[in-house]
């Protein structure tokens, strides 16, 4: 049996219970970089448009975008590390307060961590356990990092080595174990699944969803749909830098549909519904977009879409979705 399945999802309602505010809301999020072409001429590169997000404690929030559309800027973002010669609009809370750029900068690392997509992130010459023993706040923090290793299916022997004498799946259990080991409450896993064979995307999804029971908030950034809606609350899709739909897991384990056509697109797309491929490309980051990011690959576009930009509309309390005719 797939172990993710075995997982019981908690209920918008028994979540609120809990917790009446967002551990984190992103309304209206730009991210536009500044620089010069070949021609000395400056350029905008708009990678982050119009982005909406809202977790909760306890929650899996999966961020799913093709390659290339600008989720990985929004996770440096949150964490204020984007580039230098970009500006950041919008509004971001963190528990209620502003998520100021010096606010950012204490809280990184603590009360908000990152799992990278990249296995090389660890510090190459220190041994594995004395990097997860650094955040562990408890004072037995031996036998603390032994059971965090034993959780996530890490054999102990791994405390003693460094990290180039792991692979590539044994440095994505142990990125989790150092969010275990953490005091963190917003974990953002950027493509925690690329590479992965099938019986280790079920370990890791099992184990964001083991954080998540944790009380923490998980925003998982995937390319990934088909792996999204294994463990996600809610799915929020990115589009060329925008929230194009925000949909509840239970939506659609009610027989739901996705509403904008790029999602339904994403969906056609994978192998168990046809393969069915989506024409066309995204725009580029540098065009200026005077309607919807998707008309020019929408079957359904009107001149409406394209010279009209649809707002972000708020079906029911936690379902969005950015499309006149959806």
């Amino acid at each position: 049996m797939n172990i993710v399945y075995e997982l019981k999802h908690e209920t918008n309602e028994e979540i609120e219970k809990v917790q009446t505010h967002f551990l984190l809301e992103i309304k209206n999020m730009s991210l536009t970089i500044e620089r010069f072409n070949k021609g000395f001429a400056r350029e905008c590169l708009y990678a982050i448009r119009d982005f909406h997000l809202q977790i909760q404690h306890g929650e899996v929030v999966a961020v799913v975008g093709a390659s290339g559309s600008g989720k990985s800027l929004l996770a440096d973002a949150i964490l204020g590390i984007q580039p230098k010669n970009s500006v950041i609009e919008g509004s971001v809370n963190y528990e209620n307060q502003p998520l100021t750029e010096k606010r950012k900068k204490r809280l990184r690392g603590n009360d908000i961590m990152l799992i990278p997509q990249m296995t090389n992130a660890l510090d190459p010459l220190m041994k594995i356990g004395k990097q997860v023993k650094a955040l562990v706040k408890q004072k037995n923090k031996q036998k603390t990092v032994e059971e965090i290793f034993r959780k996530v299916g890490l054999d102990p022997e791994i405390y003693h080595q460094i990290p180039s004498a792991c692979s590539g799946g044994m440095i994505r259990r142990i990125f989790i174990a150092m969010a275990l080991a953490s005091e963190a409450k917003l974990i953002i896993a950027d493509e925690p699944t690329n590479g992965l064979d099938a019986e280790a995307l079920d370990e890791l999804l099992f184990q964001l969803k083991m954080l998540a029971r944790d009380h923490r908030g998980v925003v998982m950034i995937t390319h990934d749909l088909e792996a999204a809606m294994k463990i996600a609350d809610k799915i929020a899709v990115f589009y060329a830098g925008e929230t194009v739909e925000i949909v509840d897991r239970k939506h659609l384990k009610k027989g739901g549909k996705f509403r904008h056509p790029y999602s339904r697109a994403l969906w056609n797309a994978l192998p168990q519904n046809g393969f069915i491929p989506i024409e066309g490309s995204q725009p580029s980051p540098a065009e200026e977009l005077a309607g919807c990011s998707f008309a020019d690959r929408c079957p359904i576009a009107t001149r409406r879409c394209r010279a009209e930009k649809p707002e972000l509309q708020k079906i029911g309390k936690y379902e969005m979705v950015r499309c006149f005719y959806a």
